[in-house]
């Protein structure tokens, strides 16, 4: 294929599926469907356009794009570390892992039924099978969020419990893919194999977060200090994307993993940071890459499928999908959670990345056209299908009054639910605060209230650091000289010094991605100019704020 037939390809590719995106959102039909509709009229119907030469670079970069802006904006490692000791957790981690096993089921025919997915007619291997099941155990916070913002609840608690339930398992769902999916995913079930392959990936990880975590924001600021170059933001972070990807492959992992992680460790950036460079990747996104991403999937649909066992094809409509409902309630309900039944079917909402996934799949030829495309069909479904039926959960959900909620905000939930919402709004200005020569004992006998773990200790009118009682009872427990000894001990000896400050004009997930990245559920906050302490901001004051609107707007709906 010559330049000019791949470039003639790739316009069709978009013209086209850009007028469909237009046309069947007119009738309620998600973009994706539109894009995809696309690459099948002008693919397998009409013959128009091939997957092959040099059009396939252009699908490539799509992928990796694509899979960097899911990191971005619907990871959330900081604050998925704040939850793991949570209810919320328990039930994510329940909920992915039985489904996952009854996709095994399917995908690695645990029982000998004679489901071979293999792209060669052949059973797959574990760690191909495992990825795969990873892939149909997903739960989509972009189908879920979109279905909640669109019925205006991502302002509401209920918004709140769903939004943290889902990116929680998504994201255990994800790193369990990403441990398996790659150019040489069969690495067989040897003890050195898995551990070569988690070694890699933990490190790769640890480089990747450390540069664009901590080190590349840094120089990017400097650079815009000294440089006026226009999008410089966007540019160095294209470019640094792409030789994450390349790394990435260097090392035997998908490019996409990489695209991946990158994505993710840039999600707590500041939202200045955020504000300069997202317009450029949505405006490169969605307007090029996604649309010729998924109807590149259009591409390689066809009705091969038909062609497999008919027991086959009902084991991978069936089984996953009861897998996953099982799964979703078994929990909600283990982890003693309200309102399990809405939770359950907001965790069985699925979207565009397992699409994206699946096509990897199918390019390392793992899974071949006749799996690849019953599985984006049934996808398809999911997406078609359960935008409704979670706003049906959720209108008919009744909430109890004392219902458990998640005891932290997550930072991606407050960009989307508390976007324009400054610190000053939340901040508390009227508490008191222990000073640091109070004992532990006073401090545990007239400080502690219900459901505060963490508290700000002032000396002089300034901060001076943070106590939390789960440490305390850590160290109660390991301390040499008896519990009557450590009750005298000063609170200046065992508090957390330099707490994160905060200040009032700060944006709401710019100060609780600080807490997370601490593993706090307060900050000080203080004036920028001088210093001086104003008061205090914790996860309650938020919660507070989510609970008001929630009240506000079930009194507006009680008026309607």
């Amino acid at each position: 294929m010559s330049i000019a037939e791949a470039l003639l390809s790739i316009g069709m590719l978009i013209v086209v599926a850009k007028l469909f995106e237009g046309v069947l959102s007119r009738i309620g039909l998600n973009s994706i469907v539109a894009f995809t509709a696309a690459g099948i009229l002008l693919g397998p119907i009409t013959g128009l356009v091939e997957p092959e030469g040099q059009i396939l670079i252009f699908l490539e970069v799509g992928v990796f794009i694509f899979f960097f802006l899911i990191g971005l904006e619907e990871i959330d490692i900081s604050g998925f570390m704040t939850t793991i000791r949570g209810r919320y957790f328990v039930a994510a981690l329940v909920s992915v892992v039985i489904s996952i096993v009854a996709s095994l089921v399917v995908t690695a025919d645990l029982l000998n039924l004679g489901f071979a997915l293999g792209s060669d007619g052949g059973v797959l291997e574990f760690t191909s099978a495992l990825a795969l099941a990873g892939i149909l155990s997903l739960s989509s916070l972009g189908l879920v969020a979109k279905v909640l913002a669109d019925k205006g609840l991502l302002r509401e608690l209920i918004g709140l419990r769903i939004f943290t339930a889902v990116i929680i398992a998504e994201v255990i769902a994800l790193l369990i893919v990403g441990l398996t999916i790659g150019e040489e995913t069969d690495t067989g079930l040897s003890v050195w194999g898995v551990l070569r392959l988690v070694g890699q990936i933990i490190g790769f990880t640890v480089i990747i977060w450390l540069v664009s975590a901590k080190l590349l924001p840094r120089v990017m600021n400097l650079l815009l200090r000294f440089l006026n170059v226009p999008e410089l933001s966007f540019g160095l972070l294209m470019g640094f994307m792409f030789l994450v990807v390349v790394a990435a492959e260097e090392i035997g992992l998908h490019g996409s993993l990489g695209a991946l992680l990158f994505g993710a460790a840039l999600s707590g950036l500041p939202r200045q940071m955020r504000d300069d460079i997202m317009p450029g990747f949505r405006s490169t996104a969605e307007g090029l890459f996604v649309p010729l991403f998924f109807a590149s999937a259009g591409l390689y649909l066809s009705l091969s499928f038909i062609e497999l066992p008919l027991a086959t094809i009902l084991g991978l409509v069936f089984i996953p999908m009861a897998g996953k409902l099982i799964a979703s309630f078994a929990g909600t309900y283990i982890a003693r959670l309200d309102t399990p039944v809405v939770l359950s079917v907001g965790l069985m909402g699925k979207g565009v990345a397992e699409i994206a996934l699946l096509l990897v799949l199918h390019e390392t030829h793992v899974i071949g056209d006749d799996v690849f495309s019953l599985l984006t069909i049934i996808m398809f479904g999911y997406i078609l299908l359960m935008p409704p039926i979670i706003g049906m959960a959720v209108g008919r959900a009744r909430m109890p009054e004392e219902a458990s909620q998640p005891k932290l905000i997550l930072p991606s939930f407050a960009r989307l639910a508390l976007d324009g919402v400054r610190v000053e709004a939340v901040m508390d200005r009227t508490r008191e605060y222990p000073g640091p020569d109070m004992t532990v004992g006073e401090f545990l006998a007239d400080w502690t209230v219900p459901n505060h773990n963490d508290y700000l200790v002032m000396e002089g009118g300034a901060p001076a650091g943070t106590v939390s009682l789960s440490g305390l009872r850590f160290l109660r427990r390991v301390s040499l000289s008896g519990r009557g000894a450590f009750g005298n001990t000063p609170l200046r000896s065992v508090m957390r010094r330099h707490p994160p400050l905060a200040h009032p004009e700060d944006p709401i997930d710019d100060t609780l991605e600080r807490m997370a990245e601490h593993s706090m559920t307060i900050i000080p906050v203080v004036d920028r100019g001088t210093g001086e302490f104003l008061g205090m901001v914790s996860s309650d004051e938020i919660l507070e704020l989510v609970a008001l609107r929630s009240e506000v707007m079930r009194m507006a709906g009680g008026a309607d």
